[in-house]
């Protein structure tokens, strides 16, 4: 079904802002084959890696890393917007292909030797991912595995995230 995938994502235009081709997995999600079959295959993907964690980036980074998680055995991290998070937290400010955006985690999330699998649900340009990777090394964590369920390949976010192992199960060439 991995070919499949793709045609349960809708284009909306001109949001967050005009010009940018939001791709909205909601369409995906509320379709039980589609969700379980991209369930699958992003643990199938992980699995044998030694993955201790699973960091989601809000929001929809939640739904498949909640997902991951359990299959894999392994503990779930919330990287969060700012002021959403309780108790003593860090945060990386960053460069969206759009403006400007910051993100946070608990310091006690992450404990040095966590082996970690980031996840969201887009690769763009690589600047949320980049800062959650920052946040999850200074807490100690080394990140095995970035995983997405679309990747924007015209916009070059693979340059940002040299050197580490990026999966993604939808892509698209063009805009």
């Amino acid at each position: 079904m991995k070919s499949d995938l793709a045609t349960f994502i809708r284009d909306i235009p001109d949001f967050p802002k005009k010009g940018i081709i939001f791709k909205d997995i909601t369409t995906l999600l509320m379709h039980p084959e589609a969700l379980a079959s991209s369930s699958a295959m992003f643990v199938k993907l992980a699995k044998g890696k030694g993955i201790s964690k699973v960091a989601g980036i809000e929001s929809r980074g939640f739904i498949f890393g909640g997902l991951m998680a359990h299959k894999l055995g392994a503990g779930f991290v919330p990287i969060r917007k700012p002021n959403k998070l309780p108790s003593e937290k860090i945060s990386e400010t960053y460069a969206l292909e759009y403006g400007t955006d910051t993100i946070e985690i608990h310091t006690d999330a992450i404990v040095p030797g966590d082996r970690v699998l980031l996840h969201d649900d887009l690769l763009a340009t690589g600047g949320t991912a980049a800062a959650a990777i920052k946040l999850i090394e200074k807490l100690g964590g080394e990140v095995v595995q970035i995983s997405f369920l679309i990747e924007l390949v015209f916009l070059n976010g693979r340059e940002r995230l040299k050197g580490y192992d990026i999966q993604s199960l939808i892509k698209y060439d063009a805009e």
